[in-house]
């Protein structure tokens, strides 16, 4: 190709091989997961709470139409607060704002954001509220974050909305997570993961504030949307993974807050290895908030490590991103872990994206967290404590629900 001008970023890390790789991804995903990706989307990675939050509250701050937001961490702090009140504000000012709890993970909400956002005329929903359901509903929860905005712009990724998200992960009070900011044909995909809970808990799906607009190709990414729901049998968002990893060629990439995958995951990862792919995971490390699913990964940090895999974990605070980068050209972001919780029991949404560029960041977001990180080393490992091994056992029979 002859350029009569500087190259663009996208040009210059665009090859012959990467084009081909993205498209025989894009194919693998759209025929076995049955959902067709989209072209002609922007998308803006914002890393830690000192630019996600931002970022979304200006969004909610200049709607004109509708405003659709889920999440299943709603607790407390002055962040908590903002949000409610930029709601109600929205609200009272005429936007149809509709926002979906779910009903295990927002209960530490404060009793009062719910009745201001109730006064001002914001439609709050609880996604399976534990006293009404039976132990069997109770365990497949609504995992999904999202954020959708006038039906242009929206966001999704790890963030939940509380004062453990604040600041830059410069300690442990302030967790480590990405987010992303979609314009463009994506977007329907999120606002469908958004319209699929909403319908299992409110009678009214749409009114005459949703405008089904037409969305202008905004940039550049190919993206397609995967939703996880909760049911028997293999899932997309198992799906998804399993294609990601059997499509690596150089690098697989792999940033979790929670990794208690079953042996079928485990297999895959080392048989990944094995065949000459770096496999790279990067874990909490002395800071988690769920010690036992923590325990239950690293009963497999052996068969892991032997296998070439490497493993490392997060110093400075918790590690609550999910995301997953291969070979330059393709990433996973959403809310999905990489455990059983999320591909087997609830309900999650993912980006799967095809373009080199956002690829490049979360990679060099991703070299900038292993700066702060330690490895696991093999034989130091080997001679882990009798406690710890006994701790790791001990998590066995609840493995499956972590």
């Amino acid at each position: 190709m002859i350029l009569d001008r500087e190259p663009t970023v996208q040009e210059r890390v665009t090859t012959p091989d990467a084009a081909a790789r993205k498209q025989r991804l894009r194919r693998r995903l759209e025929r076995l997961i049955g959902v067709a990706a989209t072209e002609g989307n922007d998308l803006l990675p914002l890393r830690n709470g000192d630019e996600i939050f931002p970022a979304m509250l200006r969004a909610i701050r200049s709607a004109q139409y509708t405003i659709d937001m889920m999440t299943f961490v709603y607790w407390r702090g002055q962040i908590a607060r903002d949000f409610a009140e930029a709601l109600a504000d929205r609200a009272r000012a005429g936007v149809r704002v509709r926002l979906l709890l779910d009903g295990f993970g927002a209960k530490q909400i404060e009793r009062q954001l719910l009745d201001l956002m109730d006064e001002s005329g914001v439609q709050v929903a609880w996604f399976r509220k534990p006293a009404w359901l039976s132990p069997f509903k109770q365990n497949h929860r609504c995992h999904r974050k999202a954020l959708v905005v006038d039906e242009q712009t929206a966001f999704t990724g790890g963030v939940g909305i509380a004062e453990e998200w604040c600041g830059n992960a410069r300690n442990p009070a302030e967790w480590r997570d990405t987010h992303v900011q979609v314009r463009g044909p994506a977007v329907d995909g999120i606002a469908a993961a958004f319209a699929q809970n909403w319908a299992e808990c409110h009678d009214q799906l749409y009114d005459d504030r949703d405008r089904f607009i037409e969305h202008a190709q905004a940039g550049s990414s190919v993206v397609q949307v995967v939703r996880g729901s909760a049911s028997i049998g293999w899932q997309d968002m198992q799906t998804l993974i399993r294609v990601m990893l059997t499509s690596a060629e150089e690098r697989f990439r792999l940033a979790t807050a929670y990794f208690a995958p079953d042996p079928y995951f485990i297999d895959l990862l080392c048989r990944t290895a094995r065949r000459g792919v770096r496999v790279e995971i990067l874990l909490p490390g002395p800071h988690t908030d769920q010690r036992a699913c923590q325990l239950a990964g690293q009963h497999y940090y052996t068969r892991l490590l032997e296998a070439g895999v490497h493993v490392r974990q997060y110093q400075p605070t918790m590690m609550h991103a999910k995301i997953i980068t291969v070979d330059s050209v393709a990433a996973l972001i959403g809310s999905t872990n990489f455990n059983r919780r999320s591909m087997d029991h609830d309900e999650e949404v993912m980006l799967a994206v095809l373009d080199e560029t956002f690829t490049a960041e979360l990679d060099r977001d991703y070299d900038a967290d292993l700066r702060r990180s330690v490895d696991i080393d093999l034989t130091r490992w080997r001679r882990r404590a009798v406690f710890q091994r006994a701790k790791e056992a001990a998590v066995a029979p609840i493995r499956h629900f972590l």
